[in-house]
C-alpha cells in the first residue's frame, strides 16, 4: 500500500518548502519528544540517579528513525498524547536491562512541552536568521533612498511628502522589534520536568542527592539546552504566551511592509513592484506581489492562532483537561506560518524594485497642493491668517476645476509678488526631518 503525505502544503504556500515547515513536521517533533526523554536519563545519570550505561542506552535508541509515526499517532487517541506509545516503544528498544530507565519520574506532559521548547528553539533560530536578511535589505533600501520623495499618505489620499527612505526605515524598526522579540523569547525558553503533579516527587523518590531536585532539573535543562526553569510549569503557561506574543507581533511587523507594497505596487500607482511577481492562470500580462500577499495573509492569521495559546492559560488543576492539548496544532502553526512570512519577507525587501521617477512624478498629482500645509504656515505671516487660508482654499478648488497648479494660482496673487512661491510648492523642499529621521533609525543595530 502507498504511504499518504497527509500535509505536503498544498493550502500552505507560504510555508511549503520553508525551513520552518521541516522544523515543526511531525519528524521534528518526534525527534524533540525522543530528544527530551534521552536527556532526561543522561541528566538522571549526571546526577547518580541512573547508570552511565542506561543513558548511552537510551540516547543510542533515541533516533526518530527507529519508530513509526502514523502508528504513534493512531495509538496516541488511547491516552490522548503521543508520548505514552512513545515511551513504551522506546523502552521496548533500549532493552530489558536499561529499559527502567526510560521516561523514570516524568510525566507525558513533561515530554511534550519539552519537546515543544525545543521544536520552538529550533524554528525560532531560523526565524532570526531570515528577520537578518530582511533587516540588512531594508537597512540598504532606507540609505540608498534617503532623499527619494514621494507623497505622504493618510486616510488612502495624499498628504504630504515624505521619503522613501524613511518609509524603508520605518518597516526595517519593526524588523529590529520582532527580532529582539523573539531572541529574548528564544533564550527563555524553558524546560520543563514536574513529574506527575508538578512536586518533582518521583524524582526524590528515585534517589535525588539530598533529597533535592535542583541538580537534575538544572542537569536536566543543560542537556535539553533550554532555560532551567523556576518552577514546573504544567499550568503556568507564561512560556507559551510569551512565545505566542512574539510571533504574532512578528507576523504582524512583517504585514505591515507587505501591505505598503501592496498598495504602492498597484498599477495606477506603481511605485514599487516585486523583484519577481507571480503569474496568473488567466492573465499572461500579470505579475502580482506574492510574497506580499502571502505575508499579509500570514499577518491576519497569526494573531486567531496566538489566541487559543492565550486563552490556554486559563488551565485548571496541576495538569488540564484540553487546554494543554488544545496548544500543539496552534503553536506549530504559528511557528510555520511566522516561519514562512520571515523567508518572504527576506525575499520580498532583497528583490523589491523602487520607482523613484514615479514616486516623484506623483508629487503633481493634486497640482501642488501636498504641499498647502507649508503654504499655510508660510502666508499667514505676510497675509494674516484668515486671509491665507482663503486663499489656499480657493486656489485649491481652482486647481482642480482649471488644471493649473498650485503656484501657477499664486503667482497671480499681487500681495506676493516678491514671494518666493517656487521654493515653497518645491515637495522635495517640504520633507521635513525625514532625512535625519532616516540616519537616526539607521544607527539602531
Amino acid at each position: 500500500m502507498t504511504a499518504v503525505l497527509l500535509d505536503a502544503g498544498l493550502l500552505a504556500p507560504g510555508r511549503a518548502g520553508s525551513a520552518a515547515e521541516s522544523a515543526t513536521g511531525d519528524t521534528a517533533f518526534l525527534r524533540a519528544m525522543l530528544d527530551a526523554e534521552s536527556a532526561l536519563t543522561r541528566a538522571q545519570a549526571a546526577v547518580g540517579q541512573a547508570p552511565a550505561e542506561a543513558a548511552t542506552a537510551v540516547t543510542a535508541a533515541a533516533a526518530a528513525t527507529h519508530f513509526d509515526i502514523h502508528d504513534l499517532a493512531l495509538r496516541a487517541r488511547g491516552g490522548g498524547n503521543p508520548v505514552i506509545p512513545l515511551v513504551a516503544d522506546l523502552t521496548a528498544a533500549v532493552g530489558e536491562k536499561y529499559g527502567p530507565y526510560v521516561h523514570r519520574g516524568a510525566t507525558s506532559q513533561d515530554v511534550m512541552d519539552t519537546a515543544a521548547m525545543l521544536v520552538a528553539s529550533r524554528t525560532l533560530d531560523l526565524v532570526l536568521a531570515d528577520l537578518a536578511r530582511t533587516e540588512r535589505a531594508l537597512a540598504e533600501l532606507a540609505a540608498a533612498h534617503r532623499d527619494t520623495v514621494m507623497p505622504g499618505r493618510t486616510l488612502t489620499q495624499h498628504a504630504v511628502p515624505t521619503t522613501f527612505g524613511l518609509k524603508a526605515a520605518g518597516w526595517r524598526s519593526l524588523v529590529l522589534d520582532a527580532r529582539d522579540r523573539v531572541r529574548a523569547v528564544r533564550d527563555a525558553l524553558p524546560a520543563q520536568l514536574g513529574g506527575a503533579a508538578g512536586t518533582l516527587a518521583a524524582f526524590e523518590a528515585y534517589g535525588a542527592a539530598g533529597d533535592t531536585t535542583d541538580p537534575l532539573v538544572a542537569a536536566y535543562a543543560h542537556e535539553t539546552g533550554l532555560a532551567r526553569p523556576a518552577l514546573p510549569w504544567h499550568t503556568l503557561r507564561t512560556p507559551l504566551a510569551d512565545l505566542a506574543g512574539a510571533l504574532a507581533f512578528t507576523a504582524g511587523a512583517l504585514g505591515k511592509t507587505a501591505v505598503d507594497v501592496l498598495t504602492l505596487s498597484r498599477t495606477e500607482i506603481a511605485e514599487l513592484a516585486e523583484g519577481t511577481g507571480g503569474g496568473s492562470s488567466a492573465m499572461p500580462h500579470k505579475a502580482n506581489p506574492v510574497r506580499a500577499t502571502l505575508i499579509a495573509a500570514a499577518a491576519r492569521r497569526a494573531p486567531h492562532l496566538a489566541a487559543t495559546l492565550y486563552t490556554s492559560m486559563a488551565a485548571e488543576d496541576e495538569r488540564p483537561a484540553g487546554a494543554w492539548h488544545a496548544e500543539w496544532e496552534p503553536l506549530r502553526d504559528l511557528l510555520r506560518l511566522v516561519g514562512g512570512a520571515t523567508r518572504d519577507a527576506a525575499e520580498l525587501t532583497e528583490g523589491l524594485q523602487v520607482h523613484a521617477d514615479t514616486m516623484r512624478a506623483h508629487l503633481g498629482l493634486t497640482h501642488g497642493l501636498i504641499v498647502s500645509e507649508r503654504l499655510a504656515a508660510a502666508l499667514a505671516p505676510v497675509l494674516g491668517r484668515a486671509r491665507a487660508k482663503a486663499l489656499l482654499t480657493d486656489a485649491a478648488a481652482r486647481a482642480a476645476d482649471e488644471g493649473k497648479s498650485l503656484a501657477e494660482l499664486l503667482a497671480e496673487v499681487p500681495e506676493l509678488e516678491g514671494t518666493d512661491i517656487a521654493g515653497l510648492t518645491d515637495p522635495a523642499r517640504y520633507t521635513g526631518s525625514a532625512g535625519a529621521l532616516t540616519d537616526r533609525a539607521l544607527e539602531r543595530r
